[in-house]
């Protein structure tokens, strides 16, 4: 569900005006909380503490750049959240338990949730559990919390109904969906025939066991 571009004035933002944090990667969104808050007193401090800092003694810059380093060194590596969902170093509780979602770490769950989904699914549903697949794709193309990306797929699925009738079917589905934005994003773009070893029996050389 990655989208090319955001809008910080999105439904699914936290108050009117205020940058849509799941729409936006992690730093942009950070650049327009910046620009947001630039003449707050926060902002304020933190230019007179930069300030003050380049204008202090070498020895003592270095030497506060060292301390600060090893606490930060120090946090990073004790941290429990996934690499994969930050590209920033993270301190205090942001480093143990990690922040709220942006637009590529509540992409790449999803897509791993989705496609988790479609694999376990049965390859002979039932008559109600296809129709709660289709009820649940449908109501997850809503509710998804990137508004952009949530539209960009309801207009996908318009050409593209669910394949609810087999895991095979679905599985195939999700993948052919995720190669939809792999496309737009210019991204490689997956192979669909290995979906079921990438998301349920593992890789043929052994490399998952």
């Amino acid at each position: 569900m990655d989208t090319q571009g955001s809008d910080p004035t999105s439904l699914f933002s936290a108050q009117p005006g205020k940058p849509c944090r799941a729409c936006t990667d992690f730093r942009s969104w950070m650049k327009q909380q910046g620009s947001l808050q630039g003449a707050s007193k926060s902002g304020k401090e933190g230019e007179e503490k930069n300030s003050s800092s380049q204008n202090n003694q070498k020895d003592n810059t270095n030497a506060s750049s060292s301390a600060s380093g090893s606490t930060l060194n120090g946090n990073v590596k004790s941290a429990t959240v996934d690499p994969d969902d930050t590209d920033v170093p993270l301190t205090g509780n942001a480093a143990k338990y990690g922040c709220p979602a942006d637009s590529l770490s509540l992409g790449r769950g999803s897509w791993r949730l989705l496609h988790s989904m479609a694999a376990y699914y049965p390859e002979k549903p039932s008559a109600d559990q296809q129709k709660d697949m289709s009820t649940f794709i449908t109501i997850f193309s809503k509710f998804y919390p990137c508004q952009p990306c949530a539209e960009d797929f309801r207009d996908w699925m318009k050409k593209n109904t669910p394949d609810v009738s087999s895991q095979k079917g679905l599985s195939r589905w999700f993948c052919e969906a995720h190669n939809e934005v792999n496309r737009k994003l210019e991204k490689p773009l997956f192979d669909c025939s290995l979906v079921n070893e990438r998301w349920r029996d593992g890789w043929k050389d052994g490399s998952c066991d």
